[in-house]
């Protein structure tokens, strides 16, 4: 009954979309990436690896599961119920449809890729653009497609390291490992490649290609600056009270979230109006407005 309350909890959509992202990297990684033995990131790239040097029986579907399934248990407690299961459940799609594409449909992806050939630099590009999207799909559904970033996690601030740098050294390691078994760095260098095409597109499928910006403008002509940025992106301006150290005169701060198209456009509102103002401009990863209901 705990099971079945927590997977209602994620949703119907959210399971859809789940499915989707567990399809998507099944066709990156069998159709690009394990045909011309590139490897994947994280715990992808280490069962394509374990693939190659065991029995046929230990397919690429068969180290997904034995992988990340028990490193998705293990942080359960860290993450929470719904994540555990959402990130199982894209897990087995994954491998449901890495088996399906490898064994039971009419595609053969045994020698080379069925759609890029033996081109290294195709199969690495879309192999990576392809598996990226699987990832960012799943993490924006709630889940994961790889235990290794759910370790780093856990692990990263016990060792005083982020968890970014943490993901990086074990995939560092893991082509250094392919490199020393393959006795020959090309298909190591070209799965680093395949890995940083993955790493942005996951960025641009969780966060947006059209990421938002946060603008803080330092003016001595708050009103008729907030005016004029209010009137050109009608959206909400928080008005902060300041004083400048040095001169101790009153200073007003306006914090607004545009996006990247925007920022010109308010730099040159900012300098018309005040040509003494001070921006800073930052990354937003997510914006949330929890209450949209308008004010009586």
């Amino acid at each position: 009954m705990k099971l079945l309350a927590e997977v209602k909890k994620i949703g119907l959509k959210k399971m859809l979309w789940l499915t989707v992202a567990g399809i998507i990297n099944a066709i990156g990684v069998t159709m690009f990436l394990a045909p011309v033995n590139l490897y994947d990131s994280g715990i992808s790239g280490t069962s394509i690896l374990l693939s190659s040097l065991t029995p046929e029986f230990f397919s690429l579907s068969v180290f997904l599961v034995l992988l990340n399934v028990p490193l998705f248990l293990y942080g359960a407690k860290k993450q929470g119920a719904a994540f555990t299961i959402s990130a199982i459940y894209a897990v087995l799609v994954y491998s449901l449809g890495a088996w399906l594409i490898t064994d039971i449909l009419p595609v053969d992806v045994s020698i080379v890729s069925p759609l890029a050939g033996s081109d290294l630099l195709l199969c690495s590009l879309f192999g990576g653009l392809i598996s990226g999207t699987g990832s960012g799909l799943a993490i924006r559904s709630g889940g994961a497609m790889d235990g290794i970033e759910v370790m780093a996690v856990i692990f990263a601030k016990k060792i005083g390291i982020s968890v970014g740098t943490f993901v990086m050294i074990y995939n560092v390691a893991l082509y250094v490992i392919c490199g020393i078994v393959l006795k020959s760095w090309i298909l190591p260098l070209y799965s680093i490649v395949a890995y940083a095409a993955a790493l942005k597109t996951v960025d641009y499928i969780v966060e947006g290609i059209d990421r938002s910006k946060s603008a803080m403008v330092i003016t001595g002509c708050p009103d008729e600056v907030g005016a004029a940025l209010s009137e050109e992106f009608g959206c909400g301006i928080t008005v902060i009270e300041a004083k400048g150290y040095y001169s101790q005169s009153p200073k007003t701060v306006l914090y607004i979230v545009v996006n990247r198209f925007q920022i010109t456009k308010m730099r040159t509102i900012v300098q018309n109006l005040d040509p003494e103002a001070y921006v800073t401009i930052s990354e937003v990863a997510d914006v949330f407005r929890f209450n949209t209901a308008k004010p009586e």
